[in-house]
C-alpha cells in the first residue's frame, strides 16, 4: 500500500536477527571470548577491578574528577524566561549570564534533585559500560493555582540489579527490567535516562573502559601474589634441621637406629615448622643437632619491572599513561607528557558532552515536554571546556594588559575575585587610592650664602674682579 510506512534497511536486518534466535542487543558479548566478561557476570568483574586495584582507582577518578570539578550551567538557548528559570531550579544550576540567580539547591536540599550526584553516577557507565536512571517527577502548585511537574530526582539503578536490557527490532531501547521482585520491575524507555559508553547498534550494554585492562590486571595479581609469596618464604630463609649420625657408635642395632634417625627427623621437622623470626626466636638442640636458614641459591626473580609495565598499560587504556612519567625507573620526556596530557583532557571534554546531551534530550526536553509542550525552545546543559583551563597567574594578566590585549573592567574584577576565591567587592567599603603628590621645587638659596654666591671671595682673601 502507498500509505504503509517504509521500514528501513538496518530494522529489516535486525529482526531477521531477532527472529533466527539472536539476540540483537547482546551486541558485542557474543564475539566475548572471556566467558567471566560476558554479561551480567562482568559486572562484578568490572566492581571488583576498580574497588582492590588502586591503579584503576586512580586513572578512574583522574578521568571522572576534573569532569565533576568543572563549571555546568544552563544556557538559555532561546527559550522563555519562565522556562528557563524552571529547568535551572530544578537541576539547581546557574544561569549563563546571570549571576544574579541562586540554585535552589543551595537555598534547600531535602527532597531536590541533586545534579552532582547525579553526574557521578552516570560516569559510572566507564566501568559497567551502562548507567540507567529513572525519572521521578513531583506535581506542584504554581502560585496561580496550575498544576506543574518538577523534577524530584533521578533514581540511579545499580548494574546488578539489571536483569534484562529489551532492544527494538531497529536497535533502539524498548525497556529493562530488574531483577529484585518477583516478577522483575520493568521501566520503560519512556521513564529512562540511559548513559551507554561506546554504544554500537543495539548494544545498550555499552563497552566498559576497564575491558582492556582486564588482562594486564588479573596477570598483575597473579603477579603480586607471587612476589609476597617469594618475599615471605625468601625473606627470612628456610629453616633446615640436620640430625646427628645414630651410626657411628656401632653399638646400635639397624632397626633401633632407623627409629632414632626418624625421630630426630620428626623432632627436627617441628623445631623448623615452628621456627618465626623474633626477638624471643630460638631452638633447643643435643650434640651433633643443627638449624640452618638457607636461602635461594643466585637471584630472585625481579617482579616490579612487569608490575609497572601492567600498571601503564591499563594506564593506557584511560589515555593516561602520561601519569607514569618522572616515577620510578621511568623513561620519557615532559614535553612529550604535555602531549599525552592534551589528548586525554580531549577525551574529558568527549565524555563530558556525551553527558551533556544525554542530559538535554532525556532530562531537560523531557522536563519542558511536560510543563510547556513539545513545541516550546528548551535551554540546554553546557558546561565550561576543561581542555581550555589554564592556572591564571597575576603575572601573565599584567602582561596582558601592558601590551594592550586586555582592558581592566568590572566583569574581569568579579572573574579574577571568583576564580581566586576573594570577598566580592563591596563599593561602602572600597578604598580610593589617594593621587600621587606632585614634586616640588627645591627652595631658592638666601642673598650672600657661602655655598650659593658665585661672587665669592678669591683665594687670597681680596674680591674678585672683573
Amino acid at each position: 500500500m502507498a500509505d504503509e510506512p517504509k521500514v528501513p534497511a538496518t530494522a529489516k536486518a535486525a529482526k531477521a536477527y531477532q527472529t533466527e534466535g539472536g539476540a540483537w542487543w547482546a551486541g558485542l558479548d557474543q564475539n566475548e571470548n572471556t566467558p567471566e566478561l560476558v554479561w551480567p557476570r562482568s559486572i562484578e568483574v568490572y566492581d571488583l577491578m576498580r574497588r582492590t586495584d588502586p591503579q584503576i582507582l586512580a586513572m578512574f577518578r583522574a578521568v571522572t574528577l576534573p569532569i565533576r570539578r568543572t563549571q555546568w550551567r544552563i544556557e538559555p538557548n532561546g527559550a522563555r524566561a519562565d522556562v528557563v528559570k524552571l529547568v535551572a531550579e530544578d537541576l539547581g544550576l546557574p544561569i549563563v549570564g546571570d549571576d544574579s540567580t541562586t540554585p535552589r539547591h543551595l537555598n534547600r536540599t531535602r527532597d531536590r534533585f541533586d545534579f552532582a550526584d547525579y553526574l557521578r553516577l552516570s560516569l559510572l557507565k566507564l566501568v559497567f559500560g551502562h548507567s540507567f536512571f529513572e525519572q521521578v517527577y513531583r506535581i506542584e502548585r504554581t502560585p496561580t493555582g496550575a498544576r506543574q511537574a518538577r523534577l524530584g530526582k533521578l533514581l540511579w539503578i545499580p548494574p546488578r540489579t539489571i536483569g534484562e536490557v529489551k532492544v527494538e527490532s531497529d536497535g533502539g531501547l524498548a525497556h529493562i527490567k530488574q531483577r529484585e521482585a518477583k516478577n522483575g520491575v520493568k521501566i520503560e524507555v519512556g521513564e529512562l535516562v540511559a548513559h551507554v559508553s561506546d554504544r554500537e547498534g543495539g548494544n545498550w550494554l555499552g563497552q566498559s573502559l576497564l575491558r582492556p585492562a582486564y588482562k594486564f590486571w588479573i596477570l598483575k595479581d597473579r603477579l603480586l601474589r607471587v612476589q609476597a609469596q617469594t618475599v615471605e618464604r625468601n625473606g627470612m630463609g628456610v629453616p633446615t634441621f640436620t640430625d646427628r649420625d645414630h651410626t657411628a657408635s656401632g653399638q646400635l642395632e639397624p632397626d633401633e637406629v632407623a627409629a632414632r634417625e626418624q625421630a630426630g627427623i620428626a623432632a627436627g621437622l617441628a623445631i623448623a615448622r615452628a621456627f618465626r623470626s623474633g626477638d624471643t626466636a630460638g631452638a633447643a638442640l643435643v650434640n651433633g643437632q643443627s638449624l640452618t636458614l638457607n636461602g635461594v641459591a643466585g637471584k630472585l626473580p625481579d617482579a616490579m619491572t612487569p608490575i609497572r609495565y601492567y600498571d601503564d598499560q591499563i594506564a593506557r587504556a584511560f589515555l593516561a599513561n602520561f601519569l607514569s612519567l618522572g616515577g620510578d625507573d621511568s623513561t620519557g620526556s615532559y614535553a612529550l607528557g604535555n602531549t599525552f596530557r592534551d589528548f586525554f583532557t580531549m577525551s574529558l571534554d568527549t565524555v563530558a558532552l556525551e553527558f551533556a546531551a544525554i542530559t538535554n534530550q532525556h532530562v531537560i526536553e523531557d522536563l519542558v515536554d511536560l510543563n510547556f509542550g513539545r513545541d516550546a525552545k528548551a535551554p540546554r546543559l553546557v558546561f565550561e571546556d576543561i581542555a581550555s583551563q589554564h592556572a591564571i597567574t597575576a603575572e601573565g594578566i599584567r602582561a596582558l594588559v601592558e601590551c594592550g590585549a586586555l582592558t581592566p573592567d568590572d566583569d574581569l574584577e568579579a572573574y579574577l575575585r571568583d576564580t581566586s576565591h576573594l570577598p566580592k567587592r563591596d563599593p561602602d567599603t572600597a578604598r580610593v587610592k589617594a593621587p600621587a603628590a606632585a614634586p616640588t621645587a627645591p627652595d631658592p638659596a638666601p642673598a650672600g650664602d657661602p655655598d650659593t654666591d658665585t661672587d665669592t671671595d678669591t683665594a687670597d682673601g681680596g674680591e674678585e674682579t672683573s
